[in-house]
This record gives structure tokens, C-alpha cells and sequence, in this order.
């Protein structure tokens, strides 16, 4: 069933119901903290599902990624884009690089100061190449 968000115009409080397809323009809406039914319907915020295909179209064509192995803060903020845009928290290792990516640092050295990172793929997954 739909969540349906709502604004009371008497005591201006905000609340949610819950009501099927048929239910809703049908139901008389009441405010459950006043009563009233002066009521005004809100649109909440929505979230769109994107394809894998789709997330990579949005950080560009590859001409728009020339240049990033040579501007490790350019290179840190699609990092950061491209972590946000796979909705999960990529941990504290995948953070700190890309903190130090986008404050400048080269990627060699992050390699080099961060050896841990990336042993079992032999580096910070190909990113000391960047560099």
C-alpha cells in the first residue's frame, strides 16, 4: 500500500497515511493529531532505480575521464561520485583514499602510504597506474 504524505492546515503538524489505489480521493482525510480535515496533500521525495549502464553514463564519455591520471583531485571526486552512486558504504579504506585524492595527493603516494590497501589485487586496484 502507498504511504501518502500529508500537511494538517489547522495545526500545521505533517503526517502520513497509508490507504490502496482505490482508498485514495475516496477516504476522507483527517489530521490524527487535531482532527481537522483541512488537509493539504504533499509530495514526498522519490527515488529513481538507475542500471548499472546508466550510473557509468552519468560520469561521461570516456574523452570527459582524460585527464584524471594526471589531477588526482579530479580523480578523488569521481571516485566519490562513483562510491555515492553505488548506494553502499564502500568503507574506511575506500574514504581515506579518496580524501587524499581529492586534498591532491598523488596516487603513487597513497600506495606507498597505505601499503595495506589492495594487497590481494597488487595495489590500490590499479590506481598507482594512474599516476
Amino acid at each position: 500500500m502507498p504511504v501518502y504524505q500529508y500537511r494538517c492546515l489547522n495545526c500545521r503538524k505533517r503526517f502520513e497515511l497509508f490507504m490502496s489505489y482505490s482508498e485514495y480521493g475516496k477516504k476522507t482525510v483527517a489530521c490524527p493529531h487535531c482532527a481537522s480535515d483541512q488537509v493539504q496533500r504533499r509530495i514526498g521525495r522519490i527515488r529513481v532505480a538507475k542500471s548499472e549502464e546508466s550510473r557509468l553514463e552519468s560520469f561521461g564519455s570516456p574523452d570527459d575521464m582524460a585527464g584524471l591520471e594526471n589531477d588526482p583531485r579530479a580523480l578523488g571526486q569521481m571516485m566519490r561520485k562513483m562510491g555515492n552512486e553505488m548506494g553502499e558504504d564502500l568503507g574506511p579504506e575506500f574514504n581515506e583514499v579518496v580524501g587524499r585524492l581529492e586534498s591532491g595527493q598523488d596516487p603513487d603516494e597513497i600506495e606507498k602510504a597505505l601499503p595495506e590497501l589492495g594487497e590481494d589485487d597488487g595495489g590500490l586496484g590499479g590506481m598507482g597506474d594512474l599516476g
